[in-house]
């Protein structure tokens, strides 16, 4: 059977890398949402993933403690990279060839993010978080 799709983008939240915890990752739950993704990827669907990282920070929460707007969004985005090297871990011990991509600078633990790299990944088989 043909699938309906040949690449998805899949938003995973912070809080499904939480399992059963009240905040961080929860390695089980990750690994749980690696299974579901498995589903979809041996269909032949490219899977690109958009993680999210309020599991650890939330900007808007921040904010309302005192830290700057600005501080608050960075150390966000800083979570989402945490949510997405647990994922890429994940994705990996299954066997999946995985790249962690992100337009902050952080080149020792993720590949900037080039729209045209990502989508060369993509089209080697590869899921980019």
């Amino acid at each position: 059977m043909k699938p309906r799709f040949k690449r998805i983008l899949l938003k995973v939240s912070g809080e499904s890398m939480m399992g059963s915890r009240e905040y961080g990752i929860d390695l089980e739950a990750a690994r749980k949402v690696a299974e579901q993704i498995k589903e979809v990827f041996t269909q032949n669907v490219q899977v690109a993933i958009v993680m999210g990282g309020g599991n650890i920070f939330r900007g808007k929460a921040g904010e309302k403690n005192g830290i700057d707007r600005a501080t608050g969004d960075y150390m966000g985005m800083l979570a989402t990279v945490m949510n997405s090297l647990a994922m890429q871990n994940a994705l990996e011990r299954q066997g999946y060839d995985t790249r962690v991509v992100s337009a902050i600078p952080m080149v020792t633990i993720c590949e900037p993010y080039i729209r045209r790299r990502a989508v060369r990944h993509l089209e080697k088989g590869r899921v980019v978080i």
